[in-house]
């Protein structure tokens, strides 16, 4: 009888069953993607354990984010991974948040080939301020399921909904204009 065993959640294959489509993948990372399908304008493309079975283990993942032209990724968090992203095509100004108590923002305007590293755990962002030409980086990551969590979305955007009480006392706005949030469509531009 033949038990799966499981590392970090996903099955790990006998070695003597592992073969080279386990650690392979025709993603096409060098095609642009849709930034129109989402409100952000924005598409990330992430490569992880889901997509490749042979990355379980191995504490590395990456994407490719296209941004349109004032397009974003929108303040999110990796709760799993520490992510260090280069710019190949156009500009982004990027930053991210320390935690409580201080909340320092740090916070840079990227050009082609510079990088910029969001520590794990840590509400960041990219924003491409060009009005007429899209941007394109690579981000490596420090895990094989970084996560990520999108904070509008997730505050805004939960099922079922987080009281409009809570929200209201926790950002200091009407409850009026929390409903208005949560009334709309938050908008997902991870693939």
């Amino acid at each position: 009888q033949s038990f799966a065993v499981l590392v970090n959640g996903f099955v790990c294959k006998d070695p003597k069953d592992v073969k080279a489509e386990d650690f392979f993948l025709a993603a096409k990372l060098d095609m642009p993607r849709d930034t129109k399908a989402n409100k952000v304008g924005s598409n990330v493309t992430l490569i992880n354990v889901m997509r490749i079975p042979g990355l379980n283990t191995l504490g590395i993942s990456l994407a490719r984010i296209d941004y349109a032209p004032l397009g974003e990724n929108p303040p999110h968090t990796h709760p799993r991974a520490t992510e260090i992203l280069t710019v190949l095509e156009g500009t982004l100004y990027v930053g991210f948040v320390t935690s409580n108590p201080d909340n320092k923002f740090l916070s840079k305007v990227l050009n082609k080939g510079d990088v910029f590293v969001f520590p794990e755990g840590l509400v960041h962002f990219q924003f491409n301020p060009n009005p007429y030409k899209p941007a394109v980086a690579i981000a490596a990551l420090s895990s094989q399921n970084p996560g990520a969590i999108t904070i509008a979305n997730a505050v805004f955007g939960s099922k079922p909904a987080i009281s409009d009480d809570v929200l209201a006392k926790a950002f200091q706005v009407e409850k009026k204009t929390v409903d208005w949030l949560q009334a709309q469509f938050w908008a997902d531009n991870q693939n």
